[in-house]
C-alpha cells in the first residue's frame, strides 16, 4: 500500500501544477527516490497508518509521548532580554555576539548574522547549529576552521538572517558536568531537552528581530547540530524546512544514549520510541539529510532511508511533493564545499522562496 503512494507521490513532485518542478531544487527525484531494495524491505513503525486521518490522531499521541520522555520544558513567554557583547561589519553582513536568557537565571550566548542594508520586505532566517568543537559556533561564523565550514556566512551571503547558539554542553568544565549543572532545575527531564528548549529560544530571537519573516525560518545543523535541528523540526512547526548533516537520523546510529542526549534508556526493552516518528512528524515539511556513509566513523548513509521512508509515507498522505530525501556524498564525518552549495540552495529553495 505504501509503495504505491510513494511512487503516486514522487510523480507528482514532477507533474502537480500547484508544486511544479520549479518550485524544487533541480536535485530533488536524486535525494528523495529510495532504491528499490531498500524499499521493498521497509517495515516502519508507523505501518498502522494508512490515512491521513489516522495521521492526524496520532500526531498529537506521538508529540505529547516525545515530550513526556524528554521531560520537554519552555519559556516562551520569558522576556529574551537581548544585550549586545560586541559588533562588527564585515564586507557583506553584520557579525554581533548576543547574549540572552535562555531560562531564568541561565544566559546564553549567539552570533547574529545580518545582510548588509535595508530593504522593505523582510529576511527569511535560519537557526544555525555548530558541531561537537572547542570553538563552538565560530566555525560557523567565520572565526576558525576552513572557509567551507563557515555556513553561516554562506547562508548571510544568500540573503538570511542567520543565528547561531552555543549548545549548553560548553557551560561547565565537562559536557556530563554541563548537562548535570543545567539539569538540576529539570529533574526527570533529558539533555536533549535542554537543547530543544533552547533551540525553541533561538527561534524567539529570531522572531524578536523587527526584520526577520516569521513565515520563513529554517534550521540547519551538523553532527551534535544535525541533532538538534531534527529535535527542532519534529516538535517546533515553526521550521518551515531543515538540513540535518550527519547527525544520526536513528537512535542506533550515533551516541544518542550519552547523558547529554537521551541517556540509557534508550537501550531499555520497553523503550517504546524510535526517531521515525520525528521524521514523520517534520513531513510534509522539507527535510534533508547528509551522510557520510556507515563504516567510516559516520552516522548517516543508506541506513537512513528508512526512517527517511516513514517521513516520506506522511508526505504522501499529505498529499504533498516529496521532500524529505538523502545526499549521500560519502565523504565521511565532514562538510565538503559541494555538500555545503547543497545546503545553501535547499535552504533558499524551501525557506526563503517559500
Amino acid at each position: 500500500m505504501f509503495a504505491r503512494l510513494l511512487l503516486v507521490a514522487l510523480v507528482l513532485v514532477g507533474l502537480s501544477t500547484s508544486h511544479s518542478v520549479a518550485d524544487d531544487v533541480s536535485w530533488l527525484a536524486e535525494v528523495t527516490t529510495v532504491p528499490a531494495s531498500i524499499r521493498e524491505q521497509h517495515v516502519s513503525p508507523l505501518g498502522d497508518v494508512e490515512s491521513l486521518a489516522q495521521w492526524n490522531q496520532r500526531r498529537p499521541e506521538v508529540v505529547t509521548a516525545w515530550k513526556d520522555f524528554l521531560g520537554a520544558y519552555s519559556y516562551s513567554d520569558l522576556p529574551l532580554e537581548i544585550e549586545v557583547i560586541k559588533s562588527e561589519e564585515l564586507e557583506f553582513c553584520t557579525r554581533t555576539l548576543l547574549r540572552y536568557q535562555a531560562e531564568p537565571g541561565r544566559i546564553v550566548r549567539a552570533y547574529l548574522l545580518t545582510p548588509l542594508g535595508e530593504k522593505e520586505e523582510k529576511y527569511p532566517a535560519i537557526v544555525a547549529f555548530h558541531g561537537t568543537s572547542a570553538n563552538t559556533f565560530d566555525k560557523l561564523v567565520g572565526l576558525a576552521a576552513e572557509p567551507e565550514r563557515h555556513m553561516a556566512l554562506r547562508l548571510v551571503k544568500a540573503g538570511f538572517v542567520v543565528l547561531c547558539p552555543e549548545n549548553y554542553l560548553w557551560e561547565g568544565n565537562s559536557y556530563k558536568g554541563s548537562t548535570e549543572g543545567v539539569l538540576k532545575n529539570h529533574p526527570g527531564s533529558k539533555g536533549m531537552a535542554v537543547m530543544l528548549a533552547d533551540g525553541m529560544r533561538a527561534v524567539d530571537v529570531l522572531l524578536a528581530q523587527a526584520h526577520v519573516d516569521p513565515q520563513r525560518i529554517g534550521a540547519y545543523g551538523h553532527s551534535l547540530g544535525a541533532k538538534e535541528t531534527m529535535y527542532l523540526a519534529a516538535l517546533d512547526d515553526r521550521i518551515c524546512a531543515a538540513v540535518a548533516s550527519e547527525g544520526g537520523v536513528e537512535i542506533e546510529f550515533s551516541n544518542w544514549d550519552a547523558v547529554w542526549y537521551l541517556g540509557n534508556e534508550v537501550h531499555q526493552p520497553d523503550f517504546a520510541r524510535s526517531h521515525h516518528e520525528l521524521v514523520a512528524l517534520i513531513a510534509p515539511r522539507p527535510f534533508l539529510v547528509l551522510g557520510g556513509e556507515q563504516g567510516r566513523g559516520c552516522s548517516d548513509g543508506e541506513r537512513s532511508w528508512s526512517a527517511i521512508l516513514s517521513g516520506q509515507k506522511i508526505a504522501a498522505l499529505s498529499d504533498q511533493p516529496i521532500r524529505l530525501g538523502l545526499y549521500n556524498h560519502g565523504e565521511g564525518h565532514t562538510l565538503s564545499r559541494k555538500s555545503g552549495d547543497k545546503i545553501v540552495e535547499w535552504l533558499t529553495t524551501y525557506v526563503a522562496q517559500r
